[in-house]
């Protein structure tokens, strides 16, 4: 719209009337090339211009921000799989020991040396261990096809090239990270150009309250006979035109008070943006810092279960202490090793979060 239009025209009439009334009926021809130019005197293609380029920038930083939401999901999916891989693992190691810890409690009840009760408390942990094996066979393959949908496939067998205990963790987050590095965060900047598009439009607005201002040409060749309309000479025409609004009841007014109050908006909601923003890093740093505390009084927590679970099963076999002390024993070692892998599993997420929260990375 900053430019002039060139069109084809081609007219065929017949009649007594061709912009006055003549006394006779006549055919005319006419055909040629038409140029209009609406003069840009008071910036409303510029503006509007202006804030189409504004919008193009929005959409670019919008298709940013999706890459960097996949490439999170994609990193926390990878995790999780990799979680309940171990996880599942986990369970079907202690089903297998508890399996042939019941079938020695069995042996042992039929002989007369323990009673029915440890036998009954030797099935319930190996049913319990059973039931968690399909549990997280269940998540892992649901998990599995989620990542795959993310890749772009169809729901399909992941190859796995090491467990979550072989993840190496980031290195430590620097302190005092710039604020400045959130203007790079593509919601962010969308929500700024979005900004400049709408104050364009302010202006947009203010330039249809003033008239508009056209020039037209007209070159080609016109005839009343069809056989001699090339031989006729050209025929040509150029004018000017001016269009302006007198008074319609405040329309053009309120146009523009509409889109101030419309750049308003998009301020405030840019404002909200960079506060979320804070918020969503200052959540990352504090869940990096507490997932890594967590994580390593887990470590802690697994070593010692195991342990005492060692020393229970045999203290029982020395007939010293009840079936009971190492049922207690068994189900906090296997409870122990599950929350270790689920806690190295959201400590790596949390470095996914500060990525995306810091708009991809430090």
């Amino acid at each position: 719209d900053l430019y002039p239009s060139l069109s084809v025209v081609g007219n065929a009439g017949y009649g007594n009337f061709n912009g006055f009334k003549t006394p006779d009926v006549n055919t005319t021809w006419s055909g040629g090339a038409q140029l209009a130019w609406e003069l840009d005197f008071w910036g409303k293609f510029r503006r509007a211009n202006e804030a189409a380029r504004a919008e193009l920038l929005a959409t670019e930083f919008a298709h940013r921000q999706i890459q960097i939401d996949l490439i999170s999901q994609v990193a926390i999916s990878y995790f999780k799989l990799l979680d309940y891989k171990l996880r599942l693992q986990i369970s079907e190691a202690t089903l297998a020991s508890r399996d042939s810890s019941e079938k020695i409690i069995s042996a042992r009840f039929e002989q007369g040396i323990v009673p029915e009760l440890d036998l009954n408390q030797a099935q319930i942990q190996t049913a319990i261990a059973q039931a968690s094996v399909p549990k997280f066979k269940r998540w892992y393959h649901q998990t599995e096809n989620a990542l795959s949908v993310l890749l772009g496939r169809q729901p399909e067998l992941i190859q796995l090239m090491n467990s979550i205990t072989e993840q190496q963790f980031p290195d430590s987050i620097p302190l005092g990270i710039p604020s400045t590095l959130l203007t790079r965060r593509p919601d962010i900047m969308q929500q700024e150009q979005k900004i400049y598009a709408q104050n364009a439009m302010v202006g947009v607005a203010v330039a249809q309250r003033f008239p508009s201002i056209s020039l037209t040409g007209m070159l080609g060749s016109a005839s009343n006979n069809l056989a001699i309309f090339n031989s006729t000479g050209a025929a040509w025409n150029v004018g000017a035109g001016l269009l302006g609004p007198i008074f319609q009841f405040g329309k053009n007014k309120r146009r523009v008070e509409i889109e101030k109050i419309k750049t308003e908006q998009e301020v405030l909601i840019y404002e909200k943006t960079v506060l979320q923003a804070f918020r969503e890093v200052e959540d990352a740093l504090i869940s990096s810092s507490t997932w890594k505390e967590e994580f390593k009084a887990n470590e802690r927590q697994v070593k010692a279960a195991v342990n005492a679970r060692f020393l229970a099963e045999l203290r029982y076999d020395k007939g010293v202490t009840s079936y009971l002390e190492v049922i207690e024993y068994q189900r906090t070692a296997f409870d122990a090793e599950l929350s270790l892998s689920s806690s190295r599993r959201d400590f790596l997420i949390s470095f996914v979060d500060l990525y995306k929260a810091l708009g991809g990375g430090w």
